[in-house]
């Protein structure tokens, strides 16, 4: 309850109308009059001074809301207090609350803002490539659309067509009304709502106009105006529901709600009105800018249904959060918590059930009637009852729009045009279909007259001709009075918050996400610490004595420090690419700028960079035997910070500038080995040519490089005289080229502090002028464009895609399969408790999902599961279906009447996940053909697989889009509705006896469900057991089905029995429970059903829905079923197949080399971009060191040598290692799902990888070899030339399949970044380079011979200079090339068979730990 303060300030505020909460006997509706007894003399006597003194005390909302509403936000239990009592019941206490507000601004006749959209002759057109044959992103596509874009570049001839997305469309959308966006998938809706919100990509050619309250676009800000919500969700996984929400509404602001507040209380106090203190008390605390946490907050997850789940994270693919229908919800409450008045809403209720979208729409519409809100929201399936909430629709098809004008109108305009909705038949679904060549004619109501078909352009005239048409075009010939635009309206500034704010929001955001990723901060830090420890014992200070062998390995210790140091930065750059995607968006809403997000990201690494360092520093310093002196150890400590913090910021502006994972681990790779190359350790500064040495002053690890040794070689104990008559330190820093004075220490920190500050600025101007990555460039084959064209190949032609003709029905094929019944008795699961549940007080250890689950599914029944979101239904299939990787479940399964066995199961089973997962680089007709090629069994022939497959891509009608590429989802490739078409079509060809299928027709349209469903009836009918869950089903869906099985909140069965004709049983069985309120006519029953069952009914009701169904017949009949399906038919036998997988192992190895051929052959950011790097490399290390392969005088000149090819073979390994691990990440979620389906072995998998990567890895080194041999000059034979070869090609493919380890090991990008970056430190430090084999001491040796790198620089120093018997000067010594390699590496000729050996062993041995580790681990959590 609130406590005693806030009541005496709601008392006062009865008075004085000072913000308050509301008073307990108000808010509960009773008196407690004993309890304020006490205080009656003190509230009189203050009641008395606040009449004296009103006038004086009535001060501006911003001067006296902090006290009051900052408490609010800081408790959270007050906030909720007030929320729930004025919100008990969300269906109809939002309407009173919104009706009580406005009859407040009404009663002093205060003027609310309002926005009236109009376009006029709006055009949107996108330019695509033409390619030959198909238009797929191969290597050599990508090759040649580079060259094109030379030619566009020049203004030479090029190929393009134009594509018209949206085609002269022209109305006006008006406030205080909800219009619904109807249309088929690919209609342009999204592109439309884009147009209207001002978010269309830059490629895209506008014309036309758009315009609010008279003002074009560019002559205010619309993206701070109007809001599109898009139909992906883009949320940070790491915060959860109300901390996202608390975020928005804090940089969204509260809009004008202030400033009319302030005129209401003007108002008011002239009047002598006195406003009711809840409603006072609300309003006030919404109009409070820069709130951490607003009650804003509380109340839009309220009427969102969001509450539940106010304090769980939102998680992602990988990290357990909430549901995919509750991300769909967030994404809408993420926009309407703030003050926006224009929405633009591109489907909202994709995975939501009806009763869910009803109430949001229900919402949503009374925000538009009351606030005088402008919203449009684009919907696939609406259920009747949601689709007459709407006021207006628009509805589109090809481009255009049909119809635009009042609801209760349309079927009016149709009936004028030849067609009439059938009675029981949606609205919704007869508008898209009637706009569809197949389903057209169904509908022609003139039967006198002979149908024709009659095309979208013949829609568009007629509604020319219709009264709201001509009504349309006569209210737009007239121009709309700018006069009459409130002045708040419209935003003319572009962020709701002042700098500081805007700082300290980004800021908190900051350190919240650092803590909830502590665990790779601290990782981050123990590695370093680890290294540190090994850097220390392996440079460990004993009997060291002074001279220049001992000083050149505190040059390679120092040289190593910056090493590790700089590769540690890399982890964040994979944490800035994985985030830029929801900085873009809130970029966009304007929420911030990119200085407000980059400086904190920049400032809240600092205490992590002074930890590493002086981690570092403490541990190495005084260890290895540096100077003494404490100051030089400040130096030392304050170099390497400042060189971290160069690191990180370098990785940050690489991240920005290319915005994916590939291209920016490969440009950060080629630079840091460019500025290692140059920065004076690997080529002193002598012998760089003239014409590059301008890179020795340019790059950081020079200043970094200088700063340390003029720090640790100008020391005093150096200064000693050797017999040169120089001192030892001169010799040190003179043979690398870094003989400068000490000053130079100064002026290399104030230069490190500058490239810190370039690179972070960098960092802010590309977040700043960037744009989200969206669809690449749009490419289609000369074939597609002939045909569009009808067979005219002509330059730039504008085009449009038109439906295909319609196609003959025919039954589908019937391959052989065992009819199977399945039941479960008492299934219960349980996980263990979120520890946010802990947190608020939940005591137990486990949480229980599924309560005592007990049904059964039949051969030749089509089952529906059904509930509202939360429920349990996915829980329930993924328990049946064995998809659980965590948890306990209870009870019995059983199959056919035997005891379930999940190797068997997956075999006879499929399953349609929720989300949609594919091979991106892998067209429709290819997934599908993958999936029959494995999962159909053996004794089907080729011909007969084929001609099947053919069959399931014309039946979910995707045979015009098979040669499409999947794609990434939200990014490019299909659709949301093709995807998901494209996820049942895998199924249903692997002919299963049974099959489960996971909201099936989310994210379809009306006609599209339909053609599903159709399809998903007809498998049923042919004897197998179909499940499916559904949310939104229309009534012709709903009752298409055979059975129902409801669940209610809590995963209890509420109903499991037939439908009945027209629904009747169930229908029946409900308005048998006392106070459930009759079905309407016409009212779909699936929104019925879930409508009189919902929580909020149930608590109305007062009764329990699971108790009445244990109680009834319906469950004994239920229970008497299973019992007697638990018994297997006489003659039966258990399931029983002679191998584990449908195809033998070859086959299976052949399917996955073949899938994986494709992917790589159409995956160019990932092929093209190695190629392109180790040809850098290749060019980097000719230019440096032309001709010098032969040129030996000294150990110089050979360690030049020998460090370019340490550093070529590193960073060759690292940009390969780096690469490969994104594309398994992203390719292990589609093994998840074809492992558990039982496609195939993962050894099969994963050996197929390993083949695919082969030809890449020889083909690198080939280019390497060919470019790299002989512009350095090294000796000139066959056998060394083919063992040169050899090496390059063992070392990538180690690393190459050290990355694929790596990422099947670890749980994300992220971690396999930090672990590679440890191999990376420790293969350098252990290559044999940075310290000799013989110097290593006798603990650290082992490390030495089991890491790749060191094998490599064995088999390419032995190989080119193991026989070499010229003589060159060492150390003042005199000895050949090979004694020196003998004596200072430990590399032998005579044991280069061995080198081969192992460097052939560790990519076998990566190879084979790969395959194990990827087959057994499953980080994903279901």
């Amino acid at each position: 309850m609130i406590d005693m303060e806030f009541e005496e300030i709601a008392t006062e505020n009865r008075l004085s109308h000072l913000p308050a909460a509301p008073s307990i006997n108000h808010i509960n509706g009773g008196d407690n009059d004993d309890h304020n007894h006490g205080h009656d003399g003190d509230i009189t006597r203050r009641r008395r001074r606040r009449r004296r003194t009103v006038a004086s005390d009535q001060r501006d909302i911003n001067e006296v809301d902090h006290e009051v509403t900052t408490k609010l936000g800081a408790a959270v239990d007050k906030r909720l207090f007030i929320i729930d009592s004025l919100i008990k019941h969300i269906e109809n206490d939002n309407l009173r609350l919104l009706q009580r507000q406005k009859q407040r601004i009404d009663r002093v006749h205060v003027e609310v803002p309002s926005i009236e959209v109009r376009y006029n002759n709006l055009s949107v057109e996108a330019e695509c490539e033409v390619v030959e044959g198909k238009p797929l992103p191969t290597l050599w596509n990508t090759a040649t659309g580079f060259f094109s874009g030379f030619l566009r570049l020049t203004g030479l001839n090029h190929e393009d067509a134009k594509i018209v997305i949206i085609k002269n469309v022209s109305g006006i959308i008006k406030p205080s009304r909800l219009t619904l966006l109807l249309g088929p998938p690919g209609c342009g809706k999204t592109t439309f709502l884009q147009a209207l919100a001002g978010k269309l990509e830059k490629s895209l050619k506008v014309t036309g106009e758009v315009s609010y309250n008279g003002y074009k676009l560019d002559e205010f800000i619309p993206g701070k105006t109007s809001s599109y919500v898009s139909q992906h969700d883009l949320h940070i996984p790491e915060m959860t529901v109300r901390e996202t929400l608390d975020f928005s509404a804090r940089f969204q602001g509260v809009g004008c709600r202030e400033e009319i507040l302030n005129e209401v209380y003007r108002k008011e106090k002239q009047a002598g009105i006195v406003p009711e203190p809840e409603i006072d008390t609300y309003m006030k605390a919404i109009s409070v800018k820069g709130l951490k946490t607003s009650i804003q907050t509380d109340y839009v997850m309220k009427i969102m249904g969001m509450d539940i789940c106010a304090d769980i994270m939102v998680g992602d693919a990988m990290r357990r959060g909430i549901s995919g229908g509750q991300k769909k919800r967030l994404t809408t409450a993420e926009v309407i918590v703030g003050p926006t008045k224009a929405l633009f809403m591109d489907e909202i209720s994709t995975g939501l059930d009806s009763s869910t979208t009803f109430q949001i729409v229900t919402c949503l519409q009374q925000m538009a009637h009351i606030s005088e809100a402008t919203i449009v929201i684009s919907l696939l399936q609406p259920a009747p009852e949601t689709y007459d909430l709407f006021d207006d629709i628009i509805l589109m098809a090809e481009g255009k729009i049909v119809y635009q004008g009042p609801r209760d109108q349309v079927l009016t305009f149709f009936e004028e045009c030849g067609f009439r909705c059938p009675e029981r038949k949606g609205e919704a679904d007869f508008l898209q279909e009637v706009l569809s060549r197949r389903d057209q004619e169904q509908y022609w109501y003139h039967p006198r007259e002979t149908y024709t078909y009659v095309s979208v352009d013949g829609f568009c005239e007629q509604f020319k001709l219709f009264r709201m048409g001509m009504n349309l075009e006569e209210e737009l010939s007239k121009p709309y009075d700018k006069s009459q635009s409130h002045k708040n309206a419209l935003s003319f500034d572009i962020y709701s918050l002042p700098k500081w704010e805007l700082f300290k929001a980004c800021t908190s955001r900051e350190l919240l996400l650092m803590k909830r990723n502590s665990f790779t901060y601290i990782f981050k830090i123990s590695q370093l610490a680890i290294m540190a420890s090994i850097c220390m014992s392996v440079f460990l200070r004993s009997d060291m004595v002074l001279d220049v062998v001992h000083a050149e390995h505190l040059m390679s210790s120092l040289f190593f420090t910056i090493m590790v140091l700089m590769v540690n930065g890399l982890p964040e750059l994979t944490m800035t690419v994985s985030r830029l995607p929801c900085f873009y968006k809130q970029r966009d809403f304007h929420f911030y700028p990119a200085w407000a997000y980059a400086i904190p990201a920049t400032i809240s690494k600092i205490p992590i960079s002074l930890i590493e360092s002086l981690i570092w520093t403490s541990v190495t310093y005084y260890s290895i035997g540096y100077s003494p002196e404490p100051v030089r150890f400040f130096h030392q400590f304050l170099i390497l910070f400042v060189v971290h913090q160069v690191a990180l910021s370098l990785y940050r502006c690489l991240a920005a500038c290319f915005r994916t994972m590939v291209p920016s681990i490969m440009f950060s790779t080629m630079i840091c080995a460019a500025m290692l190359t140059v920065g004076g350790f690997l080529l002193p500064k002598p012998s760089i040519p003239g014409w590059l040495r301008w890179g020795f002053w340019v790059s950081p690890f020079t200043y970094t490089q200088i700063g340390l040794t003029v720090n640790e070689f100008l020391a005093p104990h150096w200064q000693k005289v050797s017999a040169l008559n120089t001192t030892i330190g001169d010799i040190v820093l003179k043979s690398h080229g870094l003989d400068f004075e000490n000053y130079l220490y100064w002026v290399a920190l104030g230069a490190l502090l500058g490239f810190a500050f370039l690179f972070n600025l960098g960092f802010v101007l590309a977040l700043t002028f960037s744009r989200p990555i969206g669809k690449s460039r749009a490419i289609i084959s000369r074939e597609k464009l002939s045909q569009i064209n009808g067979g005219n190949d002509v330059h730039n032609a504008t085009t449009t895609f038109p439906e295909s003709p319609k196609k003959t029905k025919r039954r589908m094929m019937v391959l052989p399969f065992q009819p199977l019944a399945m039941t479960f008795q008492d299934i219960c699961y349980y996980v263990d408790t979120p520890p946010q549940m802990r947190e608020q007080g939940y005591t137990g250890k486990k949480l229980q999902l599924l309560h005592n689950i007990t049904g059964a599914f039949r051969p030749g029944i089509l089952s529906v599961l059904m509930g509202v979101s939360g429920a349990g239904k996915t829980t329930l299939l993924d328990v049946l279906s064995g998809r659980k990787t965590g948890g306990t479940i209870e009870g019995d399964i059983r199959i056919g009447g035997y005891p379930k066995v999940q190797e068997t199961f997956a075999r006879i089973s499929g399953y349609c996940e929720q989300t949609d997962i594919h091979s991106p680089q892998i067209t429709v007709e290819e997934s599908v053909i993958f999936s029959a090629w494995l999962r159909l069994p053996n004794n089907i022939d080729s011909k007969t697989r084929s001609e099947f497959v053919n069959e399931v891509l014309e039946t979910i009608e995707l045979d015009d889009i098979k040669d499409a590429l999947v794609g990434t989802q939200g990014v490019n490739g299909l659709s949301t509705e093709q995807r998901k078409r494209l996820t049942i079509a895998v199924e249903l060809v692997a002919n299963p006896s049974i099959l489960f299928m996971d909201e099936p027709t989310s994210g379809l349209d009306a006609r599209a469900a339909a053609i599903v469903m159709r399809a998903v009836k007809n498998v049923a009918d042919t004897g197998r057991t179909v499940v499916c869950t559904i949310h939104q089903p229309s009534i012709d869906i709903f009752e298409a089905f055979d059975e129902l099985i409801l669940m209610k909140m809590g995963g209890r069965l509420i109903y499991s029995g037939p439908l009945g004709q027209h629904s009747s049983k169930v229908v029946e069985y409900f308005e048998s429970i006392r106070g459930v309120p009759k079905i309407k006519d016409n009212q779909n029953p699936a929104a019925w059903i879930l409508e009189v069952t919902s929580a909020s009914a149930e608590a109305q009701l007062e009764v329990n829905f699971a108790q009445i169904y244990e109680e009834s017949t319906l469950y004994n009949d239920n229970k008497e079923l299973v019992k007697q399906l638990n018994t297997p038919p006489p003659g039966s036998k258990d399931l029983h197949f002679l191998t584990r997988f449908p195809q033998n192992e070859w086959v299976q190895f052949s399917a996955c080399l073949w899938k994986q051929y494709l992917s790589y052959w159409r995956s160019p950011s990932y092929n093209l971009v190695r190629l392109i790097f180790i040809l850098f490399v290749s060019l980097v290390m000719a230019a440096l060191f032309w001709k010098q392969g032969k040129t030996l005088n000294n150990q110089q000149s050979l360690f030049n040598i020998l460090g370019s090819m340490n550093q070529a073979v590193l960073f060759n390994s690292i940009n390969n290692c780096a690469l490969v691990m994104p594309f398994v990440v992203t390719e292990r979620v589609v093994l998840y799902r074809e492992k558990f389906a039982g496609m195939y072995s993962p050894w099969a998998y994963s050996f197929a990888q390993v083949v695919i990567e082969i030809p890449c890895a020889f083909i690198q080194a080939l280019l390497f070899t060919i470019l790299v041999y002989p512009t350095i000059g090294y000796y000139w034979s066959a056998y060394k030339f083919l063992w040169f070869l050899y090496t390059m090609f063992c070392s990538i493919l180690s690393f190459v399949y050290l990355g694929m380890l790596l990422a099947s090991l670890t749980p994300n990008l992220q971690v396999a970044t930090i672990s590679s970056s440890f191999f990376y430190q420790s293969s350098t430090l252990f290559s044999g380079f940075i310290i000799s084999g013989p110097h290593i001491p006798k603990w650290w040796i082992w490390l030495y011979y089991i890491l790749p790198l060191s094998w490599t620089l064995n088999g390419f120093f032995t190989s080119q200079y193991g026989d070499i018997q010229q003589e060159i000067t060492v150390f003042g010594e005199t000895k050949t090339v090979a004694v020196f390699l003998q004596d200072y590496f430990g590399f032998q000729h005579d044991r280069l068979r061995l080198v081969a050996l192992v460097l052939l062993a560790f990519p076998l041995l990566f190879a084979s730990l790969f395959a194990y580790c990827i087959g057994k681990l499953n980080f994903q959590r279901r």
